[in-house]
């Protein structure tokens, strides 16, 4: 990273880091903790305040949290009663994150970041959950190891190219916007679908008996 970030890189960055907090909190701060621990992640001055997440107590428990939620967001089911139990807790954790990408000494740019972490990791943690939701109607398991596990890979990518590359940061906070949005609307229909059909069979069976 440079020293001096514009606005855009620095809200891009928020952005991108807020996002992927709503899918997966506790590997963000483990993630980057371990990066500013090993020196991976050089900050520049104005991030400083990230440097918290460097802590051996925080990340100890950040580990343990990320390696309880690795396995329950694998299992069908207790995935959607994690993300049930998340959904205050993400959105506030990337707000807080978000909070701490921003210049202290803006407290205008501060109060923007926090709003929007909040509403971009509230509306990441929306789409994953909604989209798992729909996974386990399926009776096999796999489709939803396969998309735990994309999660894990793909949150832990793009955070490092977010924090390494800022200027590319707000087109990744871009793309993750809208495969948050994405996910949203493929959920709402299906579940809409399944519902409308559970709706349509007690009158169907009727006419049938009748």
């Amino acid at each position: 990273m440079t020293d001096h970030l514009g606005i855009v890189e620095i809200l891009g960055v928020a952005g991108s880091v807020s996002l992927l907090a709503g899918w997966r909190l506790y590997l963000c701060v483990l993630a980057t903790g371990l990066a500013m621990h090993f020196g991976v992640l050089p900050l520049p001055e104005h991030l400083k305040a990230l440097q918290v997440l460097a802590n051996p107590w925080v990340m100890g428990v950040a580990g343990i949290a990320a390696f309880m939620e690795f396995f329950a967001d694998k299992v069908i089911w207790l995935d959607t009663i994690w993300d049930t139990v998340h959904t205050l807790i993400r959105p506030l954790g990337g707000a807080l994150l978000a909070l701490a990408v921003v210049d202290p000494s803006d407290p205008a740019t501060q109060a923007v970041a926090f709003i929007l972490g909040g509403g971009a990791s509230l509306l990441a943690h929306g789409g994953k959950a909604s989209a798992r939701a729909v996974i386990n109607t399926s009776p096999e398991p796999f489709s939803n190891v396969a998309a735990s596990s994309f999660e894990d890979v793909a949150t832990t990518g793009l955070l490092y190219l977010a924090y390494a590359h800022p200027v590319a940061a707000g087109a990744i906070a871009m793309v993750l916007l809208l495969v948050s949005i994405a996910l949203l609307v493929f959920a709402w229909r299906i579940l809409r679908r399944i519902f409308l059909r559970v709706q349509l069979e007690p009158v169907e069976s009727a006419v049938i008996e009748g």
